[in-house]
């Protein structure tokens, strides 16, 4: 991504911010920095952008359990956070920054002043080639090199040459950091699906009415009723729901082949856990497989027959090994990056 230049700026040096990132608090303090500032907020106490850090962090950490990296200390302060403060996971963000940024407790100061001693000042140096953290602070007192803010043990002061452009561009700045906090991450779980929809606290899910109506209800309606592969309940068109076999925290999407009719109260239960495949690929593979021929049969122009060409160039190839194949890697990330097993 390009930054949109401005006379008498030197915008090179803010695109330059990322280069050499070896972890996230980088992506996170400017995207903080220009949230603050649509607020408003020009002389910004640190603690408040530590706590914003935090708090972008926190539904990529929680809900979507992506890896941070070894060196990264953001998801280690995020986990013992959630612990210290008792926050819930689905948090609005600004009650989160609230939270953090006024805590009494000892162990919460800690952990967010621990991103003072090089965040603030590494982040400015393109400004600053080569100078220790105290020369980094004195010279932007004075906003040497015409740099972004100016560097105080407690608060950073936005440079007012900075301000205007700062804040017409907020949604372009914050595309650059969230782009970049993408790739950053991808790179880090290669295999994991979706990253860029995993940055923030999703929207409203969308609903699984369509995939019901149009697909799973055929399917009940020819077959009569089907067994629910969790509870063995029968289940019929007024008493099930649709669920994400792989949890949609973890595939980010609503595909056909990923979504079985299932018990209700079971449904709710479940969650986020990873069903054990050893105990629940069979029956939910022959669900699919029986549910896949008979749209192909009975409805050959079903647009979400397409669904299952995103994991099989060919519908004469969904065979038990194959689809076995695309589930058993998806199943074992999740579970690697931390998502529970049904037990």
């Amino acid at each position: 991504m390009h930054l949109p230049p401005k006379e008498g700026l030197p915008i090179h040096k803010l695109s330059a911010c990322f280069n050499k990132t070896v972890a996230t608090y980088k992506f996170y303090w400017l995207l903080s920095i220009i949230q603050e500032l649509e607020q408003g907020n020009s002389s910004i106490p640190k603690r408040h952008l530590f706590a914003r850090m935090i708090s972008n962090a926190w539904y990529t950490v929680n809900y979507f359990h992506i890896s941070f990296g070894k060196q990264d200390l953001i998801q280690e302060a995020v986990l013992n956070l959630i612990q210290t403060e008792r926050i819930k996971v689905n948090e609005r963000q600004e009650l989160l920054v609230r939270k953090l940024a006024t805590s009494p407790k000892k162990e919460t100061e800690m952990q967010l002043w621990h991103f003072d001693k090089n965040v603030p000042h590494w982040f400015l140096s393109p400004w600053f080639p080569g100078k220790d953290k105290k020369e980094v602070y004195n010279a932007s007192q004075t906003f040497e090199e015409a740099c972004l803010y100016a560097l105080f043990e407690d608060r950073i002061e936005i440079n007012p040459a900075w301000e205007d452009y700062l804040k017409a561009n907020a949604k372009l700045l914050k595309d650059f950091c969230f782009w970049n906090l993408s790739l950053f991450l991808q790179a880090r779980n290669p295999n994991v699906p979706d990253i860029p929809n995993k940055l923030i606290k999703p929207a409203v899910r969308n609903s699984l009415n369509a995939q019901r109506v149009h697909y799973w209800d055929l399917v009940v309606k020819e077959l009569g009723a089907v067994e629910c592969i969790y509870t063995g309940a029968r289940l019929t068109l007024d008493n099930y729901a649709v669920e994400h076999f792989i949890p949609h925290n973890f595939v980010s999407h609503d595909l056909i082949w990923n979504l079985i009719p299932a018990d209700k109260s079971f449904n709710s239960s479940k969650s986020d856990k990873l069903p054990p495949l050893d105990k629940y690929f069979n029956p939910f593979y022959e669900l699919q497989k029986t549910a896949l021929e008979i749209i192909r049969d009975k409805f050959p122009k079903n647009k979400m027959l397409e669904d299952y060409l995103t994991i099989f160039p060919d519908l004469n190839e969904v065979t038990r090994d194959k689809f076995k194949e695309r589930i058993q890697p998806l199943v074992t990330i999740a579970a690697n990056n931390g998502f529970q097993f049904l037990t």
